[in-house]
């Protein structure tokens, strides 16, 4: 298939600088075999059946973004991508000249770091503390909103751009659709007798990152790690064992529970992931699908017109257009059936 079939134009006001005034306050497209609803999110109440598992990603973001110097003088950029141990990272750097291996960094004036060397388009880099990098990102680093959201991060960031159910730090972009949970929602679905189930995948950079090949089959994912606990894979099994249904909130949910069934049955445990899902693959677990908007000519569109259909997918999306929902992390939601055909 070709990338530019994936490619869509876009208003730039529909792109939503803010979170809504609550989380929840969302309106929600819903799509089920090119039938179109148009709803608000609390309405997803109405959507969900006893019995049925709701899998949210637990995965928290860290201040990635970091400022400083190189020893001579230049200055530089950094975007954690991925904590190693407590003292090492995979990141992206921007300078005006690549830093080599054996050099040293400045971060946030004190920090001193290592550039060990590259591994593809990330730097390896040290850092030279005994704390660990986790507690020095959260002391001197920013958070790092996407590249469409065009201010500095700021106290509302900090909070809104954090689901409610994070737990495990790791992941420099939030998964989005569960940004519009509040606790109140959360206790409204179980007390309806919907199942909260967990798993974990660390959102990388990558995620914001447009398809450039022509061909789909020319594009190489970027790896995330998850993990799915055994409670999880208990609540799936129970659910399809009684005829009700898996809900991911969001790809990143669904990604994880793909990958881990990828030899045909649904296991517990951790691993990496660079799981590509495009139209004609053929879902194991999942049933239905609750996402935002996503950028033109992405892997996150190219997997929503997998379950949800392209046809159905683009319509979908001209209509999201048309009635000027808002798109992107902090944008409203749509709700897809997996696709019958």
């Amino acid at each position: 298939m070709r990338t530019d079939e994936f490619d869509f134009a876009l208003p730039d006001g529909l792109i939503a600088q803010h979170p809504p005034e609550r989380r929840g306050a969302s309106r929600l497209l819903c799509v089920n075999d090119g039938i179109l609803e148009d709803r608000q999110f609390v309405d997803l109440l109405q959507k969900v059946k006893q019995g049925d598992v709701l899998v949210l990603n637990d995965t928290r973001v860290i201040k990635a973004r970091l400022f400083g110097i190189k020893r001579s003088g230049g200055k530089i950029e950094v975007l954690v991508e991925r904590v190693l141990n407590d003292h090492e990272v995979l990141a992206q750097v921007r300078a005006s000249k690549s830093p080599v291996a054996g050099s040293y960094l400045l971060l946030a004036s004190e920090l001193s770091v290592e550039v060990l060397g590259r591994e593809g388009e990330f730097f390896h880099l040290r850092f030279c503390s005994e704390e660990s990098v986790l507690e020095l990102l959260e002391r001197f680093g920013r958070l790092p909103l996407p590249p469409y959201i065009t201010h500095a991060a700021e106290d509302e960031d900090e909070e809104r751009y954090q689901t409610v159910f994070s737990r495990a730090s790791g992941a420099v972009a939030a998964p989005t659709a569960g940004l519009h949970f509040d606790d109140a929602m959360l206790q409204a679905l179980t007390d309806k007798g919907v199942k909260i189930a967990y798993v974990t995948l660390h959102v990388g950079a990558g995620t914001f990152q447009p398809v450039r090949a022509e061909f789909l089959s020319e594009h190489a994912m970027h790896s995330e790690c998850y993990e799915i606990p055994q409670a999880t894979v208990d609540a799936i099994e129970e659910a399809h064992s009684i005829g009700a249904r898996v809900i991911a909130v969001g790809t990143t949910s669904l990604r994880a529970l793909e990958s881990a069934a990828a030899a045909g049955e649904l296991k517990a445990g951790s691993g990496e992931t660079r799981i590509f899902i495009t139209p004609g693959y053929r879902f194991r677990v999942v049933d239905v699908l609750l996402t935002n908007f996503h950028l033109p000519k992405s892997t996150l569109l190219m997997l929503v017109s997998a379950f949800g259909g392209m046809d159905e997918m683009r319509a979908a999306y001209r209509h999201a257009v048309e009635q000027q929902y808002r798109f992107f992390s902090y944008g409203d939601a749509m709700l897809i059936e997996k696709n019958s055909r």
